[in-house]
């Protein structure tokens, strides 16, 4: 099922671009150390990409909790809180670079895989282990070798860092091309198979491994962004879980932890049945329904 998504990936593009302006930076790899590396962005997006003009929220978040015994930091906590509640994972969907990146890896034309549900079930999971081991627990009680606090995740970890960071500032500094060992080849490891794993399958690295996807997706019932399923309008066809590449049960439960806000689902309903928007709760409306208490305009 073909689905046109040009405007999305405009957007997608745009955000990746504002993201890692700082073109002059992969030219001298340098890394931008101006004011706005102070203000996270709202995606995945490394630090330490010459490009980058702000900072990743699960760098920063990292960052806080390391250094929680000299004084907590509620800014970034505070940050993520904003922009899960206001967008939820509709940031995964619209405004992150390393999402648009598989977007378009899974653009190659393959032969898709869907990975049995007893194993894929187990495997959505261990994003949330990653973030509760890697970006909370181990960044607070484990100190590196001078008593600084230790980004794990991003050490460990992070195939948008290897790309965006590692790659680029290898290429300009012989330096740091000497000092590469094992743990960039492990990390090389993990961004050749989320990369070719895009390929066959949807967003694997959103569906298994990112930590801020799972942060953002616990508001996805509760932020200001919304979907809805019109019952009386829908036939259970199954176009819209067909043509959902996270694989939600769209008619059961479209407001997941794993939705995206792509808003496929939404492209294919024949029936105009899936509705979205900046609305709260029992006064959303429904596809094809007015707001309630919104005066019906006059003939």
């Amino acid at each position: 099922m073909k689905i046109k998504e040009t405007k999305r990936h405009l957007i997608q593009g745009l955000a990746a671009f504002l993201s890692n302006a700082n073109l002059v930076g992969f030219a001298k790899g340098e890394i931008w150390q101006g004011a706005s590396k102070r203000v996270c962005v709202p995606g995945l997006n490394c630090y330490s990409c010459p490009g980058a003009l702000g900072s990743c929220p699960i760098g920063s978040l990292q960052a806080v909790l390391s250094g929680h015994k000299q004084g907590f930091s509620y800014y970034v906590v505070g940050l993520l809180l904003f922009f899960g509640v206001l967008l939820g994972r509709l940031i995964c969907g619209f405004l992150c670079p390393f999402g648009f990146l598989q977007d378009l890896l899974h653009k190659i034309k393959s032969r898709k895989v869907k990975i049995p549900q007893k194993v894929d079930k187990p495997l959505r999971a261990l994003k949330y282990v990653l973030l509760v081991v890697l970006v909370i627990i181990l960044p607070m009680t484990v100190a590196g070798a001078y008593g600084i606090g230790v980004p794990w995740f991003c050490k460990l970890v992070c195939p948008a860092g290897t790309l965006e960071g590692g790659i680029p500032l290898l290429i300009q500094n012989e330096s740091l091309r000497a000092a590469v060992g094992f743990l960039f080849s492990w990390k090389m490891l993990i961004l050749t198979a989320v990369v070719v794993g895009s390929v066959f399958l949807y967003r694997p690295f959103c569906k298994y491994l990112c930590p801020l996807g799972a942060i953002y997706g616990l508001f996805n019932r509760l932020g200001f962004y919304q979907m809805k399923v019109d019952e009386k309008k829908c036939v259970h066809c199954g176009a819209c879980e067909k043509a959902c590449g996270m694989e939600v049960k769209v008619t059961e439960n479209i407001n997941s932890v794993e939705c995206i806000r792509c808003n496929r689902c939404k492209k294919v309903c024949p029936h105009g049945a899936i509705n979205s928007g900046f609305l709260l709760g029992k006064d959303f409306p429904a596809a094809g329904q007015k707001h309630p208490g919104k005066p019906p305009a006059e003939a």
